[in-house]
């Protein structure tokens, strides 16, 4: 357990290190993408905190991440650049606020009955935006100039929203570590495990998972935020159920149970995106580019039913099963 624990550490440090350096030796593009990579890997983290922590699919994550954006946009002035010190709290507040709600709400559901109701609460959340002048309807609204903390920090400059998402992901991801070897973090693995079997034992589960839903929609609002800051536009789309279904495929695709497994699912399906995108690569069929992401999950699914992360495990386990049979072979 010691070896793999220490694997798993030096993967993620390794991992932080390459994000760390890639602006060494990348283009202007290049850090664009994987900034927002970032933010989808801050994103599907929030995500990978209700369905494999506690066991919760939510299909209204989309929800959470539109209101940290359209809160970025909408608190900002329109006269200048609001204060980083103060605008990113008040959008992860509103984020979390709003999951708050819904959580009290849901949690009293479940099975596909919460998935139903999560879905229905960001679907109202879409079409508060979509329909009402408060978020420009279906065009949109800008941000006019994106938030500053003092002269040192600008994130209107690439380099600097590039070293602040990464920071940001670095954060994200160790609380959530620290969080699931908390005494929190093994109540709702309990939960996960059998919420019967933890009431029984004198647990109050509903609490439980209310505190980690309303930490889920904060940390969402916290990706939404950086996606409206880094590109300075939103709509309603954001909230839309296919982005919330988009998330849920990233932590599939990585592993679901893994924290890891969601920083490897948000770049596998980020670049996966990309390169059925190219033209350079596929032409014409560029422009159906859906269908040849979907047969690449498709497959990622049926082959890899632990995730990308559980490619190294299968592996061994393929191994160690032809080197019995070669030994049961060899027995006379």
């Amino acid at each position: 357990m010691g070896r793999v624990s220490a694997s798993k550490l030096a993967f993620v440090a390794a991992a932080f290190a390459l994000l760390a350096a890639y602006p060494l030796v990348a283009g202007s593009f290049g850090i664009d993408l994987v900034s927002k990579i970032m933010v989808f890997a801050i994103f599907a983290l929030s995500l990978e905190l209700l369905v494999g922590g506690v066991g919760l699919v939510c299909f209204g994550q989309a929800a959470f991440f539109g209101i940290g954006a359209y809160a970025a946009v909408l608190l900002s002035p329109a006269d200048g650049p609001a204060g980083l010190a103060w605008l990113l709290p008040a959008a992860v507040g509103a984020a979390a606020l709003y999951a708050l709600a819904v959580g009290a709400l849901s949690l009293r559901t479940r099975g596909v009955y919460f998935i139903m109701v999560t879905l229905a609460f960001a679907q109202m959340a879409y079409y508060v935006v979509h329909d009402t002048p408060l978020g420009g309807g279906t065009d949109g609204i800008y941000l006019t100039a994106k938030p500053v903390l003092g002269r040192w920090l600008d994130l209107d400059r690439p380099l600097v929203l590039y070293a602040f998402t990464l920071a940001a992901l670095v954060v994200v991801f160790g609380f959530l570590a620290l969080l699931s070897r908390s005494r929190f973090g093994r109540a709702l693995a309990g939960i996960r495990a059998s919420e019967q079997r933890m009431r029984a034992t004198g647990f109050a589960t509903y609490p439980y998972k209310l505190a980690a839903f309303t930490i889920s929609g904060a940390i969402a609002g916290l990706a939404g935020f950086l996606f409206a800051v880094k590109d300075g536009f939103v709509n309603p789309e954001l909230m839309s159920w296919h982005f919330s279904g988009a998330v849920l495929i990233m932590i599939i695709l990585g592993g679901i149970g893994h924290l890891r497994g969601a920083l490897v699912g948000a770049f596998a399906f980020a670049l996966l995106q990309e390169f059925f995108k190219s033209e350079a690569v596929f032409g014409a069929f560029a422009k159906h580019w859906q269908l040849g992401l979907g047969l690449s999950i498709i497959a990622s699914v049926a082959l890899l039913p632990r995730g990308l992360v559980g490619l190294p495990g299968q592996w061994r386990e393929r191994r160690e099963r032809t080197a019995g049979r070669a030994e049961a072979e060899d027995q006379p």
